[in-house]
């Protein structure tokens, strides 16, 4: 068994630290390896870690163990919920990390890429390219192998040569071009809407027909303001949920 290792955070000074950090860490746990350990690091490892405090640390950790992913205790340490649920609701405030742990943590199939014509929806976000390279992906619950979700991926092409397969089915699009691609995000603009499932969403998702499906876009920004990355995404209706909380400060 390999020890637990939390993924490196880039942290936001314009957001709550303690929001960044539990998100961050909650993608990492929800990412984890097979083999490795449920038992996580100490207070002080873990705020050392991140570069943060130990109070900060430990609200952080606050907000996993009400959400089900840990469970603390006096003496003997923080544990991963081997059977947390992974369907609990994100609450989306501005940061990368947070669209990381919302696609995290679930059994992932590429069910292809190839470079395909630029069309409909795609040409406002990419008007002056010809192709883009998209991914077609299937999530399923780890523990049911029930089907939760299934993605496209639109990627500019010069970022998709970077893009190892193998690395999308263990981590969600954003965190492979951030952290192994290279590619600097300045921004994510995330859109949820309702609609109803189409036949190819139906039968991979195995939900009747024209029954309502929640439809994720997220367009992700590079530095220079281009278009890097359009994530399309349907989640059935009876699985997920999602919170959008407004930081007043």
């Amino acid at each position: 068994m390999t020890a637990f290792a939390p993924d490196s955070l880039v942290l936001n000074r314009k957001l709550p630290l303690w929001y960044q950090v539990s998100q961050s860490l909650r993608a990492s746990i929800l990412g984890r390896t097979p083999d490795a350990s449920l038992r996580l690091p100490t207070e002080e490892q873990l705020a050392e870690h991140y570069g943060v405090s130990v109070l900060t640390m430990r609200q952080a950790l606050k907000e996993l163990e009400g959400e089900g992913l840990i469970s603390r205790h006096r003496r003997r340490g923080t544990f991963i919920e081997p059977g947390a649920l992974r369907s609990t609701p994100v609450r989306l405030l501005g940061s990368v990390d947070a669209i990381v742990a919302q696609q995290s943590g679930e059994r992932t199939t590429v069910l292809g890429h190839a470079r395909t014509p630029v069309a409909g929806e795609l040409l406002d976000h990419f008007p002056d390219m010809p192709e883009v390279v998209t991914y077609r992906r299937l999530r399923r619950d780890r523990e049911s192998g029930e089907p939760t979700n299934w993605a496209e991926n639109a990627v500019l092409p010069e970022f998709a040569e970077a893009v190892d397969v193998a690395d999308l089915e263990r981590w969600p699009m954003t965190k492979v071009l951030r952290d192994v691609v290279g590619v600097r995000i300045s921004r994510i603009t995330d859109t949820v809407e309702a609609r109803l499932a189409d036949p190819e969403t139906a039968e991979l998702l195995q939900v009747p027909l024209l029954s309502p499906i929640l439809h994720y876009t997220g367009v992700t920004y590079d530095e220079d303001g281009r278009v890097v990355d359009v994530a399309r995404i349907r989640y059935r209706g009876d699985r997920f949920s999602f919170t959008v909380t407004v930081d007043a400060h």
